[in-house]
């Protein structure tokens, strides 16, 4: 058990007001959006930086890059702020973020950009766990949701938001002298100078220090058993699942969990992620399904977008509003569930109803085809989001009303840490699942008979052949004849082919990916299912009546006294 020092004055502050809580969790929303729209801003950008900065082949570093800090740092930030206190460790991480932000933008290379990334992550990182954790010290689990719900509906504008803003200022040259996409990664200045000052002024719930060791061999073997995987699942598909560097990856990363178990278990705990933590039932349980949703969360919502861009024809920008949708869902059910939670004080059934939803949403995605209209990809959308918001704020609550008050930092911490290696591996995995099934998929296409037939009419039509929209499809379909398994990468690089191009010469191409997509949500079912069953499991354990900070200023005086 930490040791604490607890000032005097502590013990007789009185809860925060309402308006209070609502000033804070303005300056918190406004740190977690820097975070949440920093992961869907850029990639909407990133074609225009890399032909700028002329290193196309290095922009899977740039994503990499800001995954591997953000997702290692995590845990260390919850940690951190159970020592010395959530309120200077998030305007750290803010600061910290903002100095990556400004760096990015005036990167000169691929390589600079990757590296300021990286520097980005080490913040976005501490204030993806610390809002969950600041609003458990300023509220009580019963009343927690209806205030967590508004983090979650964060996490879904930035995915609509961030293709618009990254789209808008990718497609302007210049603006205040300065570079178009540059302004991606520079807009974040003035939102988290509002973040720090929010935080700064209204932020005083007072620090309650534990007086514990820091576990540096915790941060070391950590950071050696997730960076190694983490590469591996953005990269395995280019190098090879079973390459040599693969292989070293996996080696790697086996031993760093290794090494990772015994340093937590010599710790005690004071550990990083303290493995007593798992000795709740309850709180395994809910780790086990925040990897699970996590996984088929972020393979759904990375392999939409894609579908709306090469099979419906929408651009970057009309694919970001076409999902409103998910954000509409998100944000309904997180209100709803947020209610029910604070009438009834019970939460099991929640994550039962949120994941019996994603089971149907992905049921009905499973039957897309090319012919999918927009209407069928939005009730599959608001099923996703339904299932989400019901699910994603009850988990981070439960998790933390499974622990002591003094390890509040970091269960929350390790919520997010093993929701977002889930996200991770399942981004990797779909799109493995995805890009394996494509060649395969085109290949039978186009020995189909009637793709036969509906070409060599297309290849007679003179407006067709003449157009110069269609050169470069004609060209790669004229490769494809002399060497077929040319065809089969297709759809794995540069797709700009696509763009203008005939229906009738797209159209194998485009029927190869929607088939293609059906294996992926197939998966996602799988997990997805497997979630379900696993949430009848969780045991109902009723919700504490103080907020964290409350129930640690209670503890520290009765260690006191």
């Amino acid at each position: 058990m930490p040791k604490s020092t607890l000032s005097p004055a502590v013990s007789a502050t009185p809860s925060m007001t309402p308006r209070q809580i609502w000033l804070v969790l303005i300056g918190l929303m406004s740190g977690l959006f820097l975070s949440a729209l920093d992961q869907t801003v850029v990639g909407t950008a990133m074609r225009t930086i890399a032909d700028d900065l002329n290193g196309l082949a290095l922009q899977a570093w740039v994503t990499t890059a800001y995954l591997i800090t953000s997702t290692v740092v995590t845990p260390i930030a919850g940690k951190l702020s159970d020592i010395f206190g959530r309120r200077p460790i998030y305007m750290w991480s803010i600061i910290i973020f903002l100095i990556g932000s400004v760096a990015s933008g005036f990167a000169w290379s691929m390589g600079s950009l990757a590296g300021f990334r990286a520097l980005q992550g080490i913040g976005g990182g501490g204030l993806m766990s610390l809002a969950f954790t600041i609003i458990a010290d300023m509220v009580a689990p019963r009343e927690r949701a209806k205030y967590q719900g508004f983090f979650i509906a964060v996490f879904g504008s930035s995915s609509v938001i961030g293709p618009l803003v990254g789209g808008f200022f990718a497609g302007m040259n210049e603006m205040l002298w300065i570079d178009g996409w540059r302004w991606v990664f520079l807009i974040n200045v003035p939102i988290g100078a509002i973040a720090v000052y929010m935080v700064w002024r209204f932020l005083h719930v007072p620090q309650i220090r534990h007086n514990v060791p820091i576990d540096w061999l915790g941060v070391v073997t950590v950071i050696l058993s997730v960076v190694p995987l983490l590469i591996v699942a953005e990269l395995g598909r280019d190098w090879g699942w079973l390459s040599p560097l693969s292989l070293l990856m996996y080696a790697l990363g086996i031993a760093g969990i290794v090494g990772f178990i015994i340093a937590e278990s010599r710790m005690g705990d004071n550990a990083l992620i303290p493995l007593s933590l798992f000795r709740s039932t309850t709180f395994t349980q809910i780790t086990v399904l925040g990897v699970l949703v996590g996984f088929a969360m972020f393979g759904a919502m990375m392999t939409l977008p894609l579908f709306l861009q090469l099979v419906v024809g929408s651009n970057p920008t009309e694919s970001g509003m076409q999902m409103l949708p998910l954000v509409i869902g998100i944000m309904v059910s997180t209100a709803i569930g947020g209610r029910v939670i604070s009438r009834t004080g019970r939460y099991k059934m929640l994550p039962v109803v949120g994941t019996g939803l994603l089971v149907m949403a992905f049921l009905w995605l499973g039957q897309i085809t090319r012919d999918s209209d927009l209407g069928f990809l939005m009730l599959g959308m608001l099923l996703v989001g339904s299932g989400l918001g019901l699910t994603m704020q009850t988990l981070t609550l439960a998790s933390q009303n499974a622990v002591d008050p003094h390890h509040m930092g970091v269960a929350t911490a390790a919520a997010t840490f093993f929701r977002q290696i889930g996200g991770t591996l399942g981004t990797a995995v779909l799109f493995s699942v995805l890009f394996g099934r494509i060649p395969e998929a085109i290949k039978e296409i186009f020995a189909q008979p009637q793709t036969q037939t509906d070409l060599a009419t297309a290849f007679r039509d003179p407006n067709i052949v003449n157009n110069p929209a269609n050169a470069g499809i004609i060209d790669l379909l004229k490769q494809g004849s002399a060497n077929p398994e040319s065809l089969n990468g297709a759809l794995s690089g540069n797709t700009s082919f696509l763009n203008g191009a005939d229906s009738a010469l797209a159209l194998p191409f485009i029927e190869g990916f929607a088939v293609s997509a059906q294996s992926v949500y197939f998966v996602a079912l799988i997990v997805a299912f497997a979630a379900f069953v696993l949430s009848w499991f969780i045991k109902d354990e009723p919700l504490r009546e103080k907020s964290g900070h409350q129930e640690s200023v209670d503890a520290a005086a009765a260690a006191g006294h």
